[in-house]
């Protein structure tokens, strides 16, 4: 990171416990070179082990990456900039609407089987990720299941955190795998209008759909 960037990051960081008189055992390592550390691995694909010798110990990076990330620190960080970026495209911070949508991906020959599966609808075998994202196209919850769990399965979970999350959510547009009684669950139980975006029969490729001022895409297969 450039020192511009870093000052930024810097503030956004949650507090760790240690230097609030919380407990715990201060860091051994600079979150900066941390956060490059983990930029780097993300960015690059590699395996942890690959961590070149320049950064800090791989196991010393993956420790502070799984310690943050299971005190939930990882997703806190994650707000707090998205937050900055909403802000400074002049949106409130926090969302009212927002877009759901899956994909489904192949996995590699060392994904265990138990984790994976077919979508026959696109056949693939593998994963399938699924997210909401706000208006401006930033990630607001995820969930990765097998490529054979239905939109509408998976929509039941996702949609549940992102109330959990984001409490001011009040409408999520959707493609055609999203219609059922998911639309009757998403009002009843979480107050969202989960609204169906449809694109006519006759268009094939990719074509955009205006929405209450939202383009989407939309593509066959």
């Amino acid at each position: 990171m450039s020192d511009a960037e870093w000052a930024v990051v810097r503030d956004a960081m949650p507090v760790p416990g240690w230097l609030e008189g919380r407990g715990g055992q201060p860091e051994g390592y600079c979150h900066r070179q941390m956060i490059d550390a983990l930029r780097y691995l993300v960015t690059g694909g590699i395996t942890w082990r690959a961590m070149p010798a320049d950064f800090p110990a791989w196991d010393r990076v993956y420790a502070f990456f799984r310690r943050w990330r299971d005190k939930g620190l990882v997703t806190e960080f994650h707000d707090r900039l998205r937050e900055r970026v909403r802000e400074a495209a002049g949106r409130d911070p926090e969302p009212t609407a927002g877009v759901i949508d899956a994909q489904s991906v192949k996995a590699a020959a060392s994904v265990p089987a138990a984790s994976r599966g077919f979508d026959g609808g696109k056949k693939v075998n593998g994963r399938k990720r699924h997210i909401v994202v706000d208006t401006l196209g930033l990630l607001l919850t995820v969930l990765v299941t097998a490529a054979s769990v239905t939109d509408r399965e998976a929509g039941r979970t996702l949609l549940a955190r992102l109330r959990e999350r984001h409490w001011r959510i009040a409408l999520v547009w959707a493609d055609g795998g999203y219609t059922g009684r998911l639309v009757d669950l998403a009002r009843d139980a979480w107050r969202i209008a989960l609204t169906v975006v449809k694109r006519s029969d006759d268009t094939s490729g990719f074509t955009c759909c205006r929405r209450g001022g939202w383009w989407s895409g939309r593509s066959r297969g």
